[in-house]
C-alpha cells in the first residue's frame, strides 16, 4: 500500500492546480484516451458553471453513440481503464463543481458487448466516510481502484482550512442490478 500514496498524491497535486483561480470560468476540455482498441474523446464547452460534456468513441464494431449530457462543473480530467478486467474499457471523467466547496462529480461508462455504453454510477458517501467532508474531491485511477480523495473538516473549521487531515477512498467496479457501480474497498485516512 505504500507505493499507493506517493502516486496517488502526485495525482492531487496535478488536479488540484489544474485550474488556477479565474482559468476555472469557461475553460474548455479536450482530450482523447485509448484503450483496447477504442478511443474515448471526452470534451466539454460552455460559460459558466453548467457545461456541455460530449464523449464520442471509435473503434468499436459496430460503433457506440455519441454521449451528451450537462454536468454541472467544469471537467478537469479523464482517465481510461479496465477496472472490472472483462477485456473492456471504461472511461472515466473528473468533474469539479464551482463555488468554495468544488465538490467532485464522477461522470463514467463502460463499454459492453454490443457496442453500447453503460452508465457507471459512484456510491454516495455515507456514514464514517462522508464524516467531515465539505467537498475539495480529488479523483484519479490508481492500481486498479477509482481513488477518491478529499480534505477531513472538523466542526468550526473554515472552508479554507481542513484541519482534520485527509481521507482517501479506493473503489471497485462491481456490477449492479442494472448498471455499474463503484463501490468502496477500502478507506485511508492521513
Amino acid at each position: 500500500m505504500k507505493r499507493l500514496v506517493p502516486q496517488v498524491t502526485a495525482a492531487a497535486l496535478l488536479l488540484a492546480t489544474a485550474l488556477p483561480g479565474g482559468a476555472w470560468a469557461g475553460a474548455a476540455f479536450n482530450r482523447t484516451l485509448k484503450l483496447q482498441g477504442i478511443s474515448f474523446h471526452v470534451q466539454s464547452s460552455g460559460e459558466g458553471s453548467q457545461q456541455q460534456l460530449t464523449i464520442t468513441t471509435s473503434g468499436a464494431k459496430p460503433p457506440i453513440k455519441p454521449i451528451r449530457q450537462s454536468v454541472d462543473g467544469q471537467v478537469v480530467g479523464a482517465q481510461v481503464a479496465d477496472l472490472n478486467g472483462n477485456g473492456l474499457p471504461e472511461i472515466y471523467v473528473f468533474v469539479q463543481g464551482a463555488g468554495s466547496g468544488s465538490y467532485g462529480e464522477l461522470v463514467a461508462y463502460a463499454v459492453m458487448k454490443g457496442s453500447e455504453l453503460s452508465p457507471i454510477t459512484l456510491q454516495e458517501l455515507s456514514g464514517a466516510t462522508a464524516k467531515g467532508y465539505q467537498g475539495h474531491d480529488q479523483f484519479s485511477v490508481v492500481e486498479g481502484c477509482l481513488v477518491r480523495r478529499f480534505p477531513i473538516y472538523k466542526p468550526g473549521d473554515s472552508n479554507a482550512k481542513a484541519t482534520g487531515g485527509e481521507r482517501q477512498i479506493c473503489y471497485k467496479l462491481k456490477a449492479g442490478e442494472a448498471s455499474w457501480i463503484m463501490r468502496p474497498a477500502s478507506v485511508l485516512k492521513f
